[in-house]
């Protein structure tokens, strides 16, 4: 008995020690970015979309963890202006791309993180966009207070199929390709 009393205080010790050692530092979502781009036949468009709020978790300086939330009423293109952004802004507000009206914000979530190189991680993390959650797999580099990214998230497996030819034909020039293009800068 006095060997099981023994064991578990050195577990809850160990798991107290985890805990303490392991710090979360939220992000800065005025200085935080994430740029997307969109790609089509004829061309593409690009823009961004906020943060909602979000943090990192160090242990030490070593990245263990992170869940981010993001607006998606935010989401603009800035490589247009006037008439024909707030047409594009309102399609991809649309339930044929992103509805953000039942859908206002997606989330990712870190489920593993493996050090690939010095200060480099390879992350594996849940990404929930309209209610559907798939998991994402990208390396991010974290520096001082900053961390980057930039990967590829396939739309059509959160049920954004408009346009995609992989769905539907003779789309000719107006097909869009299935992949949209993250660059995340973080600031903690």
């Amino acid at each position: 008995m006095k060997n099981l009393k023994t064991i578990a205080i050195a577990l809850f010790v160990a798991v107290a020690s985890v805990s303490v050692n392991a710090q979360t530092k939220k992000i800065d979502v005025k200085a935080s970015t994430i740029k997307w781009v969109g790609k089509k036949v004829t061309g593409e468009h690009s823009g961004t979309v906020n943060f909602k709020e979000g943090a990192v978790v160090l242990k030490g300086k070593k990245l263990v963890g992170g869940s981010f939330t993001v607006d998606m009423n935010s989401l603009t293109a800035t490589d247009i202006t006037g008439e024909y952004q707030g047409k594009l802004n309102g399609h991809l507000k649309a339930d044929d791309f992103f509805g953000t009206a039942k859908f206002p914000t997606a989330k990712l979530v870190f489920k593993t993180v493996a050090a690939k190189a010095t200060d480099v991680y390879t992350v594996t993390a849940d990404l929930t966009i309209k209610g559907i959650t798939k998991p994402v797999t990208f390396d991010i580099t974290v520096a001082g207070n900053t961390a980057t990214t930039a990967f590829k998230v396939d739309r059509t497996k959160y049920d954004i199929k408009y346009n995609s030819g992989n769905f539907f034909e003779n789309l000719g020039d107006k097909t869009i390709n299935d992949d949209f293009e993250l660059t995340v800068a973080l600031k903690f």
